[in-house]
């Protein structure tokens, strides 16, 4: 399974290609950074986002797309910001087809350590473990990108059987009730 993780954001968005199957030693693929000029139009902005995330696209190939799901901040703006990033992402992944599976960060910070407080320097050593890496991947949204990633190739299996049962079980019930 190959996975493209976006930790979305409109000033730095992380990007991270993982492969590997759960279980299994995992092989990171790409890492890097889309970035954006602060003082650009939003408009600008989020294309940038989607040329920089499309041409990863292109190059790594993804079956899978995870992204960091938006969560409530004090800061409006910045929210705001994330979210807009975050559409642009499922909107790449949606134009080509790819699957998309959103991870909250405490979701992602659980899977990758153990524990979903987990701060910045904790999971950025996780990811160096885990990837077999000299050196943790700067900044932390790159390493932030590929936990993400991770997370998606470990809980992808569960995940999948669940909606199956759940499939399986609405079947049956709606067959329950026309009998």
């Amino acid at each position: 399974m190959r996975v493209l993780g976006v930790d979305p954001g409109l000033t730095r968005c992380g990007v991270g290609v993982v492969e590997g199957v759960a279980g299994r030693p995992l092989t990171m693929i790409g890492v890097g950074v889309v970035r954006t000029p602060v003082d650009a139009d939003l408009s600008h902005r989020l294309l940038a986002v989607e040329q920089g995330i499309e041409q990863w696209m292109d190059e790594h190939r993804p079956e899978f797309v995870a992204v960091e799901r938006v969560f409530s901040q004090h800061n409006v703006r910045t929210v705001m910001g994330t979210a807009q990033a975050s559409a642009v992402a499922m909107l790449c992944a949606a134009r080509r087809g790819i699957p998309v599976a959103l991870h909250t960060p405490s979701e992602v910070k659980a899977a990758v350590t153990g524990t979903g407080r987990a701060d910045k320097a904790q999971v950025g050593a996780m990811v160096t473990r885990l990837l077999r890496l000299a050196a943790p991947p700067r900044p932390a949204d790159a390493a932030d990108a590929l936990a993400l990633a991770i997370c998606h190739i470990w809980r992808a299996p569960a995940q999948n059987r669940l909606q199956q049962a759940v499939a399986r079980h609405a079947v049956h019930a709606t067959k329950g009730r026309t009998a």
